[in-house]
């Protein structure tokens, strides 16, 4: 594979884009480089906010190589139960990591359970480690979806929209392609190409800003867990849609639907029903109180206006008490 991409309504055009390099007769990929590249800035970035919110950062190391493990036996299930297709009757090639075959949701899965595990063994607040390693996991999906676009994967039918790339029919996996792609090919320099939507790209976009919202939001969080909340919601939303273009979904058996668009819209509703149910609750303790310390207030008002009337009435029989005295004092006959 070693064919031009281009992206025509861009202008731009890159020739001869491999997909891999030789190192001392050793093939290594690019998907698997990036993928390296966004778990080390991933784990980077979450020692720096364990730091940020005084989080013992040895333990947190510890918990990220842990979830890592768990996340790649879940990612590697997750597909292959859901390639069952590919791999029954070649167990060995299961075992093939450096195959490729890897699912997203699988990763977070397999991750979110030894996470919570680990935080349970060693007595650590699950949440708000939740909330840290999500936006070390978003960090590590931007810079490893730049994989699928050296592996040409991960993109939709055919468009001629701004965005629309286009690929050598030879360096796509047939079984991605469809025949509204094949309806639409053309030929660029003696090479029949379709015509594509980069969904890698869209969701490294979505990710981007879901990344850049939280960043902005996760000083003024109201409560641990609300930005782990946020990224389900949010990264679910974006994949809802993305995975309805998507020519290379993981199928339930039996049926036309994607396992991953399914999770998607469950962790959407999931997640945004506990956060709008969070937020309920504590704008109505912040009412409670806030009507605690109205009465409060008032008490004290009154307990303060009473002492004061008490004082005014007390000095005032005082001084009439003194100002009546030598009255009678007067009226009393002089002796002689």
């Amino acid at each position: 594979m070693n064919g031009s991409i281009q992206f025509p309504n861009l202008g731009i055009h890159l020739g001869h884009v491999g997909n891999s390099i030789h190192i001392f007769g050793f093939e290594i990929t690019y998907y698997g480089i990036l993928i390296c590249v966004g778990m080390l800035t991933g784990i980077w970035f979450v020692i720096l906010e364990a730091k940020r919110q005084n989080q013992d950062q040895d333990k947190c190391l510890k918990m990220i190589l842990c979830t890592l493990l768990g996340g790649i036996l879940g990612a590697r299930l997750y597909y292959v139960v859901f390639s069952w297709n590919l791999y029954q009757g070649s167990w060995m090639e299961i075992l093939r990591f450096h195959s490729g075959g890897f699912a997203l949701y699988g990763g977070i899965l397999g991750g979110a359970l030894t996470a919570r595990l680990f935080c349970r063994i060693q007595k650590l607040p699950f949440a708000q480690m939740a909330d840290i390693v999500c936006m070390g996991l978003l960090v590590g999906q931007i810079i490893g979806r730049w994989g699928d676009f050296f592996n040409r994967d991960s993109f939709g039918e055919y468009t001629d929209g701004p965005l629309a790339m286009l690929l050598p029919l030879a360096d796509v996996n047939i079984s991605q392609i469809t025949g509204q792609m094949l309806n639409n090919q053309r030929i660029v320099d003696g090479e029949v190409c379709i015509q594509v939507q980069p969904v890698f790209l869209y969701e490294i976009i979505w990710n981007l800003a879901l990344l850049l919202i939280i960043l902005g939001i996760r000083r003024k969080k109201k409560f641990h867990g609300e930005i782990s909340l946020i990224y389900l919601c949010g990264y679910g939303l974006g994949r809802c849609w993305m995975e309805i273009v998507r020519t290379d979904q993981l199928l339930i058996p039996g049926t036309q639907v994607g396992v991953s668009w399914v999770l998607s819209v469950i962790a959407v509703v999931a997640c945004g029903a506990i956060l709008i149910s969070k937020e309920v609750r504590i704008r109505r303790q912040a009412k409670i109180q806030t009507s605690i310390g109205e009465v409060e207030n008032a008490e004290f008002t009154e307990e303060s206006n009473g002492d004061t009337s008490g004082e005014d009435r007390g000095e005032e029989e005082s001084a009439g008490q003194q100002s009546g005295e030598p009255q009678g004092h007067s009226q009393e006959p002089e002796i002689k």
